[in-house]
């Protein structure tokens, strides 16, 4: 009888020390993949690039400027006006995106223009790498698109814009400068002077009737519907994407 009740008391202790030993291995495991830095599929060369893009003209990145020439560029990351205080555009630095966006604003800078206003264009296209910068800067997802993830922009399927007197390029009042993170840049904010709601709201709806999708936090960003599915993250640099418009 002793000798049953040390058996099993040995059987016991020993699928005790097994689970045990497999809740931490588990664990151990679990937590090392969490810890190890996620890198999704980037397309960072013109050969993979031009694959991705065979046969498809909606996916390929255009020159902004060159399909609507009415346009303002003013990329605020070639200058320190923005919301890292660097510069991190090169010299080469033009606003692209991909054929879809393009055409879509070339529709909407139609539109406007018959109201005597245009599109002024903060930022489209960004690199991959630019984003990982920004983020070893400003860690946060509130501010900045986490590189696991990637964002708009990387896909050529963002653009940051505001609107702007044809005439005289003036911009509309707005409810903030450009990458101001504060509630003010929300759209739902709504303690600000009747022309500022104005502008605001003639923005989001002339964006939006052509399809875009506005960020509630920040007033000035609009993407393609469903990005993320439709679009690869791209890392060609400025000087690459240059040379690809004179082919």
């Amino acid at each position: 009888m002793l000798e049953r009740h040390e058996n099993r008391a040995k059987f016991l202790f020993h699928t005790f020390f097994i689970v045990i030993t497999s809740i931490r291995l588990g664990y151990s495991q679990d937590f090392k993949t969490f810890r190890q830095p996620f890198q999704p599929f980037v397309i960072d060369n013109v050969a993979d690039y031009l694959k991705s893009i065979a046969g498809e003209d909606s996916k390929r990145l255009v020159n902004l400027k060159h399909l609507v020439p009415q346009l303002v560029i003013e990329l605020k990351y070639s200058t320190k006006e923005n919301f890292v205080r660097q510069v991190l555009y090169n010299k080469k630095a033009e606003a692209y995106a991909r054929g879809l966006l393009a055409e879509t604003l070339k529709k909407i800078s139609s539109k406007l223009e018959k109201k005597g206003l245009g599109l002024k264009v903060f930022d489209a296209y960004r690199p991959y790498s630019i984003t990982k910068k920004m983020w070893k800067v400003v860690p946060d997802e509130r501010y900045a698109a986490n590189p696991a993830k990637g964002s708009g922009h990387n896909r050529g399927a963002a653009v940051d814009v505001t609107l702007v007197e044809l005439s005289t390029g003036e911009e509309l009042a707005m409810p903030t400068k450009f990458d101001d993170f504060t509630k003010k840049a929300h759209h739902n904010y709504t303690d600000l002077p009747k022309e500022v709601l104005h502008n605001r709201e003639l923005l989001k709806q002339i964006m939006e009737e052509n399809g875009l999708v506005a960020l509630s936090t920040e007033w000035w960003h609009y993407s393609l519907p469903n990005a993320a599915e439709r679009f690869e993250l791209l890392d060609l640099n400025f000087n690459e994407l240059k040379e690809l418009q004179v082919h």
